[in-house]
C-alpha cells in the first residue's frame, strides 16, 4: 500500500481495535451480547457500548451498520457488511496469531506438541528431561490433541512442532517421511480383537486376503482405515463386511464388549492384548486373534515421533525444538516397547 494511502486512513478505521474486532466475532458466533459477554468474562453493557461504537464507525464509513437487533431472545441480524467485516476479522486475527506464534517459535519462546492419545506418554518422558530447563527459560510449551488420522495434516500445516503417533509403513517406505526426522517407538502388526466365539473363528492367525468374509467394526479414518486402503485400495469398504461404523477406538471396544454387535476389530498389538486379557463378568469376553498380511503391499503399525527436518535445521542446538527432540531420542535408547 502506498504511503499517501496510508496516511490518508479515514480516523474511525484507525481507531477501530483488535478487542472490538474480537467482540465483533464472539457476538458472530454466539449470536448475542449477552452470550459473548459471558465468554469474555465482562457484562453485555460492555459488548454493547463496542457494538454500538463499531455500528457508529460503519455507517460513516460504509454507509451501513454490522449488527441489527432482532427483538428480546433474539439472534443479531448480521447486514452485508456486518458479514464482509466479520470474514475480514477472522482473516486478520488469524494471520496475526500465525505471524506471532512463528515469530515465539524461531525465538524458542513457544512450542506445540501434538500427540495421540496411546502416545501420550512418549511426550511425558521426553517432556520429564526438559522440563527445569524449559521453565528456567520461561519456554511456553503447549501439548495438542490429535486424531491418529490428522498426525500428517498437523505437521504439514505447521500446526504442530512435533507430533507423536502411529502411521501405516510399508517395505518401499513412506515418501511423506522423506522431509522428517522419524524416532520410532514400536513397529508391529495389527491384531483383530473379537467376540465372536472360537466355532465361529478359530484362534489362528487370520490372512488379510480372507479379511472380506470377516464381520468388521471399522472407523471411516484413521490407522485402521490407512491399514485397509493399502491393501484393498481407496474403495476398501465395498469389498469388506462392514457391521457397524465406529468413530474412534473407545466405542468399538465397548460395542464388542457389550455384545450388541458381532464381530471384529482391527488394532494395534497393544491394545488388543491389553483388552482380550481383561476379565469383566458383566462383559462379552474378547479375543485377540493375530493377522497374516499375505497381501502385497505388505504392512506394519509403526509408532513414533516426527519433526520437520527443515525446522531442525533452521534452529540452533540450544533451541527448545531442538532440545525436545533429543529429549526424544535419548529416551528411545532407554525405552521398554509398548508392543
Amino acid at each position: 500500500m502506498p504511503p499517501d494511502e496510508l496516511l490518508d486512513c479515514p480516523p474511525g478505521l484507525l481507531d477501530m481495535t483488535f478487542d472490538q474486532l474480537r467482540t465483533l466475532l464472539l457476538v458472530h458466533e454466539t449470536g448475542s451480547a449477552l452470550r459473548a459477554a459471558r465468554a469474555l468474562g465482562r457484562e453485555q453493557s460492555s459488548v454493547q457500548k463496542q457494538l454500538d461504537t463499531l455500528n457508529r464507525t460503519s455507517q460513516a464509513l460504509c454507509g451501513e451498520v454490522l449488527t441489527v437487533r432482532q427483538g428480546r431472545g433474539k439472534d443479531f441480524l448480521f447486514t452485508p457488511t456486518g458479514e464482509e467485516t466479520v470474514e475480514l476479522a477472522r482473516e486478520t486475527f488469524a494471520s496475526w496469531l500465525e505471524a506471532v506464534h512463528r515469530s515465539r517459535r524461531r525465538l524458542g519462546r513457544m512450542l506445540t506438541v501434538g500427540t495421540t492419545e496411546f502416545t501420550l506418554p512418549i511426550v511425558s518422558r521426553a517432556w520429564n528431561r526438559v522440563s527445569e530447563e524449559f521453565r528456567q527459560r520461561e519456554v511456553e510449551f503447549k501439548v495438542a490433541h490429535v486424531r491418529t488420522k490428522d498426525v500428517w495434516s498437523r505437521l504439514e500445516t505447521n500446526a504442530v512442532d512435533l507430533v507423536c503417533g502411529s502411521i501405516v509403513s510399508t517395505p518401499e517406505g513412506d515418501r511423506r517421511l522423506k522431509e522428517y526426522e522419524v524416532v520410532e517407538y514400536a513397529r508391529g502388526r495389527a491384531l483383530l480383537l473379537t467376540n465372536l466365539p472360537e466355532r465361529e473363528l478359530s484362534g489362528t492367525p487370520v490372512p488379510t486376503s480372507r479379511l472380506p468374509g470377516v464381520p468388521l467394526v471399522l472407523p471411516p479414518a484413521g490407522l485402521v482405515a490407512d491399514l485397509l486402503a493399502t491393501w484393498y485400495g481407496p474403495n476398501y469398504r465395498e469389498r469388506l463386511n462392514v457391521v457397524a461404523d465406529i468413530d474412534d477406538v473407545h466405542y468399538g471396544l465397548s460395542l464388542l464388549r457389550s455384545g450388541f454387535v458381532r464381530g471384529c476389530m482391527i488394532v494395534t498389538g497393544s491394545i488388543g492384548r491389553g483388552m482380550a486379557g481383561q476379565q469383566d463378568p458383566d462383559a462379552v469376553p474378547l479375543r485377540a486373534i493375530g493377522l497374516d498380511d499375505d497381501m502385497e503391499p505388505r504392512a506394519e503399525l509403526m509408532t513414533g515421533a516426527f519433526v520437520r527436518r527443515a525446522d531442525l535445521e533452521r534452529y540452533g542446538a540450544d533451541h527448545p525444538l531442538n532440545r525436545l527432540w533429543e529429549a526424544v531420542r535419548e529416551d528411545v535408547r532407554t525405552y521398554t516397547p509398548l508392543a
